[in-house]
Formats: C-alpha cells, structure tokens, sequence
C-alpha cells in the first residue's frame, strides 16, 4: 500500500533560529484577537441599465408633477396684438405691460426648444419667478413656424398664478415675445 505524503509545514528548525521565535512571540504578546464587527455587507451594486432605468423613471415622474399645462385646451384669444388678462382680475393690466410699467426681471428664451421642452421650461421659469418673487417674465418664444407663438399663450392662460400677459416691445423681443405678469405673494 503506498502512503500520500502530506504537505510539510515548516518545522522549527529549517525556518526560524529560536531568537527569531523569542522575538516573534515577544512582539506579539500584547496583541488581542479581533472580535467580529456588526457592519452589514454592502448592498449589491445595480447595473448600469437599472440605474439608467431608475433616473429615466425618477425624470418623468418629476415632470409630470410639474407639468401645470394641457395642450389640448385652446382658450379664446384675441386676434392681432397677443394680450390676456385673468378672469376677475384689473382689466387694464395688460395695458400696463403695452405700456412698460413692468420691466421683466427673468428673461427665458425657447429659441430652438421642442414643444414638450418648452412646456417644462416654462413651468420651471415661472416656478422660479414665484420662488424669487419677481412679478414680470419676459418670454421669447420667437416667430418660426409659428408652434410656440400659438401654445405659449394658451398653456400662460392655464397657470393660476399667471395676471396677464402682452405682445412685448420691440426692445423685449416684439411679435416673437410676451411680457407676463405674475401673482406674487407680499411677504
């Protein structure tokens, strides 16, 4: 019957002189054994797709809370010189902006913007008027094929907090832009 050896572990004598052990055991006598750590393990990382997926998902569910605007709703405006005033509101205020009696303090500019783009823009300008409290945004949405000039007014005229709005001066931006006046809050 043949024997398999078993691997050697080294024996005291091939690998270390007995000075070496000393000093090896002196060194580590004051040495305590570690005790195990309640620290989870960290969690599985996601794949890239997963965390594409979750940041697609967390976009579209933040832009849609703060889409205030339907498409679909074509409110009555007046032909020739673009103006609108809030029902139940001064009826004069929009002559107030023809006249420039609010100069605008933001300025947003859709130049270039998709419908949907712009939609998000402007809640987001008009958000930031709120937040800031500046009562008077300028919004150019320019002349082109004329798909901004028809929405802008009618997605304006569903936001609650819009007064009213006019066709800007030629120095604000003339046919291609709106001066629009914001309900602010006092304090």
């Amino acid at each position: 019957m043949v024997k398999k050896r078993s691997p050697q572990s080294p024996s005291r004598s091939s690998s270390l002189s007995d000075d070496d052990i000393e000093l090896f055991q002196s060194l580590v006598t004051d040495v305590k054994p570690l005790t195990q750590d309640q620290i989870p393990p960290p969690e599985a990382k996601l794949k890239r797709r997963e965390v594409f997926v979750r940041r697609q998902e967390k976009t579209e569910q933040r832009d849609r809370a703060t889409d205030p605007f339907s498409d679909e709703f074509q409110p009555h405006l007046p032909s020739g010189t673009m103006q609108w005033v809030a029902p139940g509101d001064e009826p004069f205020l929009a002559k107030r902006l023809r006249r420039r009696e609010y100069e605008p303090e933001l300025i947003l500019d859709l130049h270039g913007y998709t419908k949907a783009k712009a939609r998000l823009e402007l809640a987001a300008a008009i958000t930031a008027c709120l937040t800031e409290n500046i009562a008077c945004l300028c919004v150019i949405h320019g002349i082109g094929h004329g798909v901004l000039r028809e929405q802008v007014p009618a997605w304006l005229t569903q936001h609650p907090a819009v007064r009213a709005f006019h066709q800007a001066p030629l120095e604000w931006g003339g046919q291609g832009a709106l001066l629009v006046l914001l309900r602010i809050s006092d304090s």
